[in-house]
């Protein structure tokens, strides 16, 4: 599947579209076949955080642990485990 991906922090350009691995979901999850989703001003700030400020969501959230930004979505459920 395709996805728009965060591979650091910084300006819009960071932004990368790339081939990833189509999900399973695990025990009480659903997996959402996604037809449109929102950018937010929280995606955009956590993208572009200042040093200081970064450090601290870095350290909280990580940006390793999920480089897909977005949590409004439209889509139709997939599969459920």
């Amino acid at each position: 599947m395709k996805a728009i991906i965060c591979t650091k922090y910084g300006p819009p350009d960071v932004l990368q579209l790339k081939d990833v691995e189509k999900p399973t979901p695990k025990d009480n999850e659903v997996l959402i076949k996604i037809h449109a989703t929102t950018v937010t001003k929280g995606d955009v700030l956590l993208r572009s955080l200042s040093f200081p400020l970064r450090l601290v969501f870095r350290l909280a959230f990580g940006l390793g642990k999920n480089r897909i930004l977005g949590h409004e979505l439209a889509g139709e459920i997939e599969e459920v485990d």
